[in-house]
């Protein structure tokens, strides 16, 4: 009987020393990337490309297993591969789900360009997916009502969350629950979307993840100027991980702090994370790691990237001869991000007019085109390449050399400026805006309505679209030049390429 007392009481000692020796420190480790549409490095080859990216994930999770990769939205929409078609049918993002899934995303948030396809073709995208999206303030709009955007399997629907939950747990098996909350900006806005609020979507989806988790972090796509409100509301959040911008930041908050990469996975942001589970000591440690040659690259994302690549090329090379080559080095950030190239004049929106101009031998007043026939929503910036230039104008079109009354120029100009923000906006070569007479100038010489001047347009421009009243049958118009189809004006990617070329 006393030698059973002593084997109970060595075991319940040895039982408490195990208990005393269990690690209460779960560590785990965060990959964040956001505005990704592209899948190949940029600048030459000098930046970015997600078979790198796959690289760094990979080394990560060496590192530690509990390594989870975040896509900040903005990834289907815009690049030039989503707009080439394959079989009649154009790509829209598909390639970017493709390789996505198989670098195992872990989580994935919807951006704003994610609408910039149509209902048919998100869904599609949506059901291609094999990673975890979270939605907390989108809705799907159908005649029905409102519903939850959702993925459509082998007729099974499975809605996109508002909120997610990761499980965590060290080597020694101690768990923790984090959680998840999104928020996406309402600046896109479609017949098939209800953005709602997303401030009160996210502290809803907080409040609600308050008793199920040990940690909450946010993975969100809106302005930085939004994100710190957020933050500012749920300090309880440490870390959001967010897009939109482009430009990478860390923007600290009270003991919380706001991320964001550089798009197009030029950099990417790594987050590793301790967390006492006894003290509820929590320690965040980030870095910006460039994506570039020096990362390495994965050999089998790699190989689904040249697939691509290799459909892309065989549309490419029916429009120019070598796509790759260098054809101008932008020392300065060529800025043709939709923010910018939508409300103000930027030097990309400069280059591209005065490449109009350029295509008819400088023979005109002044060109224009609209701000959203502007699609790279980028800067561009060292080695620019004709596929570079592509991206930039996926639609293409060709230049039209009109000869117009002042008075429909100027009346076509008032109408861009009062689009400011939105992709009726004007960029231009030669014409400026003068705040104290409240009328456009050419070469600093007043546009007489009576007169007619000569101007370089984008081919969109006069179909009506984006300015209602400019047609080429409008009211004014008198002459428009045909172009023959081995002129550079035939199309408006040819015109740039040839300026740059003879202009470095």
């Amino acid at each position: 009987m006393r030698f059973l007392k002593i084997i109970v009481l060595f075991l319940a000692c040895t039982m408490l020393h195990s208990c005393k020796e269990r690690n209460p420190i779960v560590s785990f480790t965060f990959l964040q990337v956001n505005d990704v549409y592209e899948i190949s490095p940029l600048e030459g080859g000098r930046v970015g490309g997600m078979a790198r990216l796959e690289k760094l994930h990979q080394d990560l999770l060496a590192e530690n297993p509990n390594t989870f990769m975040f896509m900040a939205g903005d990834f289907l929409n815009p690049s030039l591969l989503g707009n080439i078609k394959i079989q009649g049918k154009s790509v829209k993002g598909k390639h970017m789900v493709e390789v996505m899934n198989a670098m195992k995303f872990d989580l994935v948030g919807m951006g704003n360009h994610e609408f910039d396809l149509n209902e048919k073709e998100l869904q599609e995208r949506l059901n291609e997916s094999t990673f975890q999206w979270i939605a907390t303030n989108p809705m799907h709009k159908t005649p029905e009502g409102l519903s939850r955007f959702s993925i459509r399997k082998l007729n099974k629907t499975v809605p996109l969350p508002k909120e997610v939950i990761f499980h965590v747990k060290n080597r020694e098996g101690v768990s923790i629950k984090i959680g998840f909350i999104s928020a996406t900006i309402n600046s896109n806005p479609k017949n098939y979307v209800a953005y709602g609020d997303f401030y009160q979507s996210a502290i809803y989806a907080n409040n609600n993840l308050l008793p199920k988790t040990d940690l909450i972090f946010g993975l969100t796509h809106l302005t930085i100027e939004q994100d710190i409100l957020l933050a500012k509301s749920l300090p309880n959040i440490p870390l959001i991980m967010g897009g939109h911008e482009h430009v990478n930041m860390s923007v600290p908050v009270g003991n919380s702090v706001i991320t964001k990469a550089d798009a197009n996975a030029k950099t990417a942001y790594i987050h590793r994370v301790t967390f006492n589970t006894q003290t509820k000591e929590l320690r965040i440690v980030s870095e910006l790691r460039a994506i570039n040659a020096a990362t390495g690259e994965d050999k089998g994302i790699s190989k689904l990237v040249n697939k691509w690549n290799v459909l892309l090329n065989e549309q490419l090379h029916k429009i120019m001869e070598q796509p790759m080559e260098v054809i101008y080095t932008a020392t300065i950030p060529l800025d043709g991000r939709d923010s910018f190239v939508r409300s103000t004049q930027t030097n990309l929106g400069l280059l591209i007019t005065k490449a109009m101009a350029f295509s008819f031998g400088n023979r005109v007043d002044g060109a224009i085109v609209n701000g959203g026939s502007i699609r790279i929503d980028d800067q561009l910036e060292g080695a620019i390449t004709g596929v570079d230039i592509f991206r930039v104008l996926p639609f293409g079109g060709a230049v039209l050399k009109v000869d117009l009354k002042g008075s429909l120029l100027i009346k076509t100009l008032n109408y861009g400026s009062l689009k400011k923000g939105k992709g009726a906006y004007l960029q231009r070569f030669q014409f400026e805006y003068n705040k104290e007479k409240k009328i456009w100038l050419n070469n600093r010489l007043e546009i007489v309505p009576d007169k007619v001047y000569s101007v370089a347009f984008s081919e969109y421009l006069l179909t009506g679209n984006d300015i209602p009243f400019l047609k080429k049958d409008a009211p004014g118009i008198v002459t428009i030049y045909k172009y023959r189809p081995s002129d550079t004006a035939s199309d408006i990617r040819k015109a740039i390429i040839d300026y740059l070329k003879r202009h470095p």
